[in-house]
């Protein structure tokens, strides 16, 4: 099974393709899609929902999982990281793919052990946990992440839509 991991942002978002094979999990690709500030704001909306067809077409993922909306201080950013994650929604639902939404504390407690950990640890543990021969960007480390929890609670049995 294909999982695509999420990490929406109005100006970078992360993803990250991750197979389970029998026992082991394989990164079949990550990166980030970085938007121009000079776009207007609808037109980078729109390049995230294309980017992210692109993704879902070539790769053909069952499942992706995305870190869910968390509180920001600054409302501003926390309208702009909605809009950015609603393209992402829309996108997995043209292509048929089951959507499973994980907090960012339970994504950091799945892979790092820990909820509140740093950045630099989750992508420390992803480099990790699939065998990286170098860290991923931090935007695409979160995404596989939200993948490599999606496949833990998946083991378990906890799947929660």
């Amino acid at each position: 099974m294909i999982v695509l991991g999420v990490d929406p942002g109005s100006r970078v978002t992360g993803y990250g393709l991750v197979e389970r094979k029998d026992r082991k999990l394989v990164c079949l690709q990550s990166g980030t899609f970085v938007t121009s500030v000079h776009l207007p704001f609808h037109e980078r909306i729109h390049e995230i929902f294309r980017s992210m067809c692109g993704i879902m077409e070539r790769f053909g993922p069952g499942e992706m999982a995305v870190e869910d909306i968390f509180f920001h201080k600054n409302l501003q950013s926390s309208l702009k990281l909605g809009h950015a994650r609603g393209a992402v929604l829309i996108a997995a639902v043209q292509h048929g793919i089951r959507i499973f939404e994980y907090s960012p504390l339970e994504i950091k407690k799945s892979v790092v052990g820990y909820g509140r950990a740093t950045k630099e640890q989750v992508c420390a543990m992803t480099q990790i946990m699939l065998k990286l021969k170098n860290p991923p960007p931090f935007d695409a480390s979160d995404a596989l992440a939200a993948a490599l929890c999606h496949l833990n609670w998946s083991r378990l049995g906890k799947i929660r839509q």
